[in-house]
Formats: C-alpha cells, structure tokens, sequence
C-alpha cells in the first residue's frame, strides 16, 4: 500500500492543479486497490519519453486522474528521480480506434515543480497546447472524413454509400440523433444515418433541426460537390487539418 503521507499529497496537488487549469477540470485519485484503473491508466499514458522511461521502472502504484467534459484527460504521477514534484502526462482516449493515432505526434509528459499554481501556468503554456493539437487530429483521423462538429453546431456529412454521419462535440444532441435513425458506433462516438430509404432520411434530417435549435444548437451538412444537399439544410462547414504522427500509448 502507498504512504498515506504520499497518496495524500499528490491527490491534493491535483485537487488544486485541476482547479487552476483553464476550462473544466476534475481530478479522480486511483490508489494501489484500483489495479484495474491503473493498468488501463498506464496503456493509455500517450508518452515516448519522460513519463515512458519512468513507467518502465516504475510501474504505478497510485495516480491522480484530471478530466474536461470533452473527454481530455491528464495523468498525474509520481517522480522517482528523488526530486520534489510530480509527472505530468497526456492520456489518449479511450474510444478512439488504433489507427487514429498514426501520423499523430506523441504529446510527451512534463515534470512539475512543488507548486501546482505554478505548475498549471506551464501546463497551460506547454502540455495542454501540445495535448489539444494531438487530441483533435486523432479525432480527425477517426472520423475519416466527417467533419467535426462544434459545442454550439452539429455538423452533418455525406458518406459515399448515401448515409450522413456526424460526431457530436458533448453528448447533449445524442438523444435526439438516436430518436430520429440515427445509430452510434460505440468505439468511434460516430452517429451515422443510413440512406436506404432517401425519404425517411431527409424527414430525419429536416426534423431533428429544431429540436437541436432548441438546445442553442445549430446544424450544418457537410456534402460533396456532386451531389445536391437537401434545400433547407445550412451551408457547410470549412474541412479541418489532418494530422502527422503516431502515438505512445497505442504503439506500446
């Protein structure tokens, strides 16, 4: 079992980390009792340097966890340098399949001094930009084509077999897209409409606007130029970058 003294510590540091990052964040603490946790925490750790080589000595014995609602998280570790402090690393998603995280480059860990509000300044500064640009080309690369979608926006885009696909950017229009045909894949989060019946599609389509205008969220459908979009559908949405290199944590 971990010091009490230890365990301690790092649960509040990260209590305080979390409070002072910017956006929303909550932080989670596993001890030596979540095995389970730990070992999933350490498959998912997206590092190739610092927090790797520690993790390769020193498998984890207690971790704290920081999360944002649109699923990013951060792993808070231990240091076994004999320095004050704690690790700091990237954690890649959970849902996102293998092959998103090729051609996506690792957004390596960092080391934190003794001080979690000067720490978060730096975290802010360095990790989470890194971490953010990661995160969203593996989320390009899962899409394969769908554009993304925005917290205020829905974006709707044609497939070449006829079907509209979209990833929501929280889970509030879920239960709208579910209740007018829309099926979720559990691995990727895409909801994806079928087009076998084209009339039942554009009814889809045209009904589930309102309902999520009434959520303060508009929709956009995404097309290509040969083919002709339902008229009461909004414009399209600009094409997001695509990503460059492969991740840690799926390529261990």
């Amino acid at each position: 079992m971990h010091d009490h003294d230890t365990s301690d510590r790092l649960a509040s540091y990260a209590d305080v980390l979390a409070g002072e990052l910017p956006d929303t964040w909550t932080s989670a603490h596993l001890t030596a009792d979540d095995k389970d946790d730990l070992a999933d925490l350490t498959d998912r750790i997206w590092d190739l340097d610092l927090v790797a080589a520690s993790l390769a000595e020193h498998p984890l014995q207690q971790a704290a966890v920081l999360s944002r609602p649109d699923g990013a998280q951060l792993a808070l570790l231990d240091r076994h340098d004999g320095r004050d402090g704690f690790l700091l690393a990237a954690v890649a998603p959970r849902a996102l399949p293998d092959e998103a995280y090729r051609a996506v480059p690792e957004p390596n860990g960092i080391a934190l001094a003794d001080d979690p509000f000067l720490s978060a300044e730096r975290v802010a500064g360095d990790l989470l930009p890194r971490y953010d640009r990661a995160l969203a080309q593996a989320r390009h690369n899962a899409l394969g084509g769908i554009q993304p979608s925005q917290p205020d926006r829905v974006v709707l885009t044609w497939q070449p077999d006829g079907s509209v696909a979209t990833t929501p950017a929280d889970d509030r229009p879920g239960t709208i897209l579910l209740a007018h045909g829309f099926i979720q894949d559990p691995r990727s989060g895409i909801y994806r409409l079928e087009g076998d019946d084209t009339q039942a599609q554009a009814r889809a389509l045209r009904e589930i606007g309102p309902q999520l205008d009434a959520l303060g969220i508009g929709t956009a459908l995404q097309h290509p130029a040969a083919r002709t979009a339902p008229t009461s559908a909004p414009a399209p949405m600009p094409p997001a970058p695509a990503g460059t290199r492969t991740p840690t944590a799926r390529a261990r």
